[in-house]
């Protein structure tokens, strides 16, 4: 008895590591081609640095729901593979130890992430979305001071033209400042100089102050010559122009969270559009959920290679079958948001397929003496490689010859 803990322990060991170290690289990879696209975006939009790492905070939700299944998968699957190429795996099943067995530990924390899954895709990813899209909104709007971008001009109010040449500080220091100011009686000021700094106005948050040092001021006024004047600083006002306020919560079926979209799918209160879509995102939410408790059946079904064989089909094979499970309810989501299929159909009908063939799978590796899951594949593969080695070597030899 003292040694079944100790097996559960080390089935344990196993399976974190590269559980943990898929997670990291799946989800790094995910964020690091997002950032790309933000830091582009955000450069164009002359906002802050510092908004890409807020964007990509509220993103980390969405990629988690995407790397924790992946990693747990793999992590199963690597630490069976392990036990099976070292032959452990033979000792424990000598010792009457089941597939069914080791399989205690696996889904303990196949159970545990299911449980984090489904808080993460009912509740938290919903309202970092919704973050995500308001932060995307304030800084297309210049809400987060990204209305005026260096090197451009940049339209005030419609009133004033604003150009400047380099930021520094932060945006705190301007340097290079030219500016064309049309006033309602027709006065036109054009003013340049060597740098500016802005500073908030007490008591009037629709306007700041462009403190201007060392610069000139062309005064042209109707019916008259224009005066050019020097100044060492000036005070320029500047209406700031009105920002409209972002959208509440719930423009999109992807920001309600689980209670949302079970009151709004059966309400006769909204369209049948709307009905169509919260009905497809819940059901594709649960769906994906429910689908990691198949995943320690399909490590370990995927896991076991052949005798004397350590070939690494197995786990080609599962990333391709996840994946495309994936996209199969991606499809099924906007098939269902479009009306076109009832969601319990299109999305629960895959799912039934998917978990027979998994259970199919497990029962051939668990209950069939010498059964493969894939052993045709396995054959085929084995063949092909032969095949493709052959022809490599006989390459050689000819340009060898040659």
């Amino acid at each position: 008895m003292k040694s079944i803990p100790a097996i559960d322990r080390y089935i344990f060991r196993l399976v974190l590591m590269p559980m943990l170290a898929v997670f990291v690289v799946a989800a790094s990879l995910l964020v690091l081609d997002k950032m790309l696209k933000l830091f582009e975006f955000v450069g164009n939009e002359g906002g802050p640095i510092g908004v890409v790492f807020r964007m990509l905070a509220n993103l980390l939700p969405e990629y988690a729901s995407l790397a924790i299944p992946l990693g747990l998968m793999l992590g199963i699957l690597f630490a069976f593979r392990k036990l099976a190429t070292t032959s452990e795996l033979d000792v424990m099943r000598a010792l009457g130890l089941s597939y069914t067995r080791l399989l205690r530990v696996p889904y303990l924390i196949t159970i545990f992430l299911a449980g984090i899954n489904l808080l993460i895709v009912g509740y938290l990813q919903p309202l970092s979305r919704y973050w995500y899209e308001q932060l995307d909104f304030e800084l297309r709007s210049g809400a987060l001071g990204a209305s005026i971008k260096v090197g451009e001009f940049t339209t005030l109010q419609d009133r004033m033209a604003l150009r400047i040449e380099q930021s520094k500080d932060e945006g705190r220091q301007l340097i290079g400042i030219f500016a064309r100011f049309s006033s309602p009686k027709g006065e036109v000021l054009t003013i340049s100089a060597r740098e500016g700094r802005f500073l908030a106005l007490k008591g009037s948050p629709d306007t700041i102050i462009l403190r201007l040092t060392d610069g000139q001021i062309i005064q042209d006024e109707p019916g008259a010559s224009p005066r050019v004047l020097s100044f060492s600083r000036h005070d320029l006002p500047i209406d700031l122009p009105a920002i409209q306020e972002f959208r509440e919560r719930g423009g999109k079926e992807r920001e309600y969270i689980l209670p949302e979209l079970l009151r709004i799918g059966w309400s006769d209160q909204v369209t049948q559009q709307v009905r169509n879509e919260t009905r497809a995102s819940l059901n594709y939410r649960v769906v994906e959920v429910v689908m990691m408790l198949l995943l320690p059946l399909l490590a370990v079904a995927l896991a076991v290679p052949p005798k004397r064989s350590t070939s690494p089909l197995g786990v080609f094979v599962s990333i391709v079958l996840v994946v495309a499970y994936h996209k199969v309810n991606e499809y099924g989501q906007a098939a269902a948001a479009q009306g076109r299929f009832p969601p319990e159909l299109i999305l629960w009908g895959p799912f039934v397929i998917f978990a027979a063939l998994i259970v199919w799978m497990y029962w051939r590796v668990a209950y069939v003496p010498g059964g493969q899951a894939i052993g045709a594949l396995e054959r085929f593969s084995a063949v092909a490689g032969k095949k493709i080695a052959a022809l490599w070597k006989r390459g050689r030899r000819k340009v060898g010859a040659a």
